[in-house]
């Protein structure tokens, strides 16, 4: 029994052996060189890739009944080889560790055959290379999944996904939430255990999470002209920035363009978490500003956001003043242990050039700051001639990036480990969000940029919610839409004015509210 079950044994490895050795032949007949690279979507080739990222899938877009793909490892040492009736190309995600592991520092080589039927010769393509970074990207992406257009608010979420794999989850379902209107998620220092989210409606307030709590809290004081939007934790956790935005919008006639966000009013203000009190962003500057978009510096010292002079409107903007709306990016210095802040000064200078900035963001190493530049006005998302810029602090130079397309560039976000940008962009079809990643090195210049894998590499055609709002988490978070269901039941925890005069209303909102449509409500209120 023992000698049979030996012989088994060799025949089953032998075979194995014969299965492997007849996967790595070149394809039968005289292969026809076809002298340039395969059309493959997405458009992976010579990217620049994370070494714990999941399988980069794509589909063959070239002509043929059949495909055989191989993909070698840096060192040779790992090859996975794949056939394809259809052209789509799937890695196995056990197998593809290994080969980019054994990959990382250098690259893989993807090499593609195609077969057109009996009597044709297969054809072969230049290799497709593939490089891997030596740093690793955050292991966790969340986003906001939202259909594209103004007021669809009846089915939101906020997802989570592992960038290591193919795992996705909801974290925020507003299907469960009586259809209230979900946004605004943010992270203080990437953790999974510590972020906040907005919620509009009947179950409105800011939800802040710490671990497996779960607060409700209504900020929202007199001197507001606004809720409380764009949050920005500072590094130590004990404090958020805010903007608060009475946003209008205006929609085109013309087909180039369907909307235009602007804010009518806005201003910055800080939370403080331990003493539930919230204070307005003053300066020694007496010109009157729109503040909106705060972001800290790594190290807590200044709060960085985006400003233009106040204008004096009697009802709501015109188009023209919103095309001659430009935002300049300011930082203002801040004492964390008073909660104090100093005088601002101008670090991006967008409308000496005619533009508007929006969005900056600091790598964590303190080096660098992207920000998006546009045209005019503060919501970069529906200009197609938004682009993302880079400032370096130290040199004081800045240029576009290298990772811009023809279509929008807007939100973006730093990894942990300031190597990895994530971004939305309209690249695929001019209409949807999608998730772009791209290698930043040492000196910030940009990889290729690359769309976040799937396991389907067909399901950006196949969807049409746009993947909003990305940002890098270290970990899985554990919290889940039946937990924001029940915190929603709790009592709200209202914020109160830090200082005597913010419990005085600063605008007058009759004034404001009369430039409004019958029913017309602010899309942050």
């Amino acid at each position: 029994m023992i000698i049979k079950g030996k012989l088994c044994l060799l025949l089953i490895l032998s075979f194995g052996l014969l299965f492997c050795t007849g996967c790595d032949k070149e394809p039968a007949g005289n292969t026809e060189n076809t002298g340039r690279m395969p059309v493959i979507a997405p458009d992976y080739t010579d990217v620049t890739i994370p070494p714990n990222i999941a399988p980069m899938n794509f589909v063959i877009r070239e002509a043929g009944t059949s495909f055989k793909v191989t993909a070698t490892s840096e060192g040779n040492k790992y090859k996975i080889n794949l056939k394809s009736s259809d052209g789509i190309v799937r890695f196995p995600g056990k197998a593809w560790k290994k080969i980019i592991a054994d990959s990382r520092g250098g690259r893989i080589t993807i090499r593609i055959y195609s077969s057109g039927g009996k009597g044709q010769n297969p054809k072969e393509y230049q290799p497709v290379y593939m490089n891997i970074a030596d740093e690793p990207v955050d292991s966790y992406l969340t986003y906001r999944l939202i259909y594209p257009g103004y007021y669809s608010w009846s089915n939101i979420k906020i997802v989570q996904r592992s960038i290591e794999s193919f795992e996705e989850e909801s974290l925020i379902e507003n299907q469960i939430l009586e259809m209230n209107c979900v946004n605004c998620h943010s992270f203080n220092q990437y953790d999974p255990g510590k972020f906040l989210v907005h919620i509009r409606g009947s179950k409105g307030g800011t939800y802040f999470v710490d671990d497996d709590k779960i607060t409700r809290r209504d900020l929202k004081i007199d001197a507001m002209p606004g809720g409380a939007t764009y949050p920005a934790w500072h590094p130590g956790g004990r404090y958020v920035a805010f903007s608060s935005n009475q946003v209008r919008q205006h929609f085109y006639s013309e087909p180039s363009k369907s909307i235009e966000v602007f804010d009518l009013v806005s201003d910055m203000i800080l939370f403080d978490i331990e003493k539930n009190d919230i204070v307005m962003v003053r300066d020694a500057d007496t010109t009157g500003y729109q503040k909106t978009f705060p972001s800290w510096s790594p190290d807590g010292r200044y709060l960085y956001y985006c400003r233009v002079p106040q204008r004096k409107y009697t009802s709501t903007v015109t188009m023209e003043e919103a095309k001659s709306t430009r935002y300049d990016i300011v930082r203002q210095s801040f004492e964390p242990e008073s909660g104090s802040f100093g005088e601002s000064e101008v670090i991006v200078n967008a409308s000496g050039e005619k533009k508007s900035a929006s969005f900056p963001r600091i790598s964590p190493d303190g080096r660098f700051l992207v920000f998006t530049l546009h045209d005019y006005g503060t919501f970069p998302m529906w200009h197609r001639e938004a682009d993302l810029h880079i400032l370096d602090l130290q040199s004081g130079e800045s240029r576009k990036m290298g990772l811009n397309s023809n279509e929008t560039e807007s939100y973006h976000t730093w990894s942990s480990n300031s190597s990895w940008l994530v971004f939305s962009s309209k690249r695929t079809d001019g209409r949807s969000t999608r998730p772009f990643l791209a290698y930043i090195d040492s000196q910030g210049r940009s990889g290729k940029p690359f769309i976040l894998p799937q396991r389907d590499p067909l399901r950006y055609d196949k969807m049409l919610e746009s993947l909003s709002l990305p940002e890098f988490v270290t970990g899985r978070i554990v919290v889940s839409p039946r937990d924001f269901a029940r915190a929603a039941k709790n009592e709200t925890i209202r914020a109160i004015p830090g200082e005597p005069d913010d419990s005085i209303p600063r605008w007058d909102k009759l004034k404001i509210n009369a430039g409004r449509n019958p029913g017309e409500t602010s899309i942050h209120e």
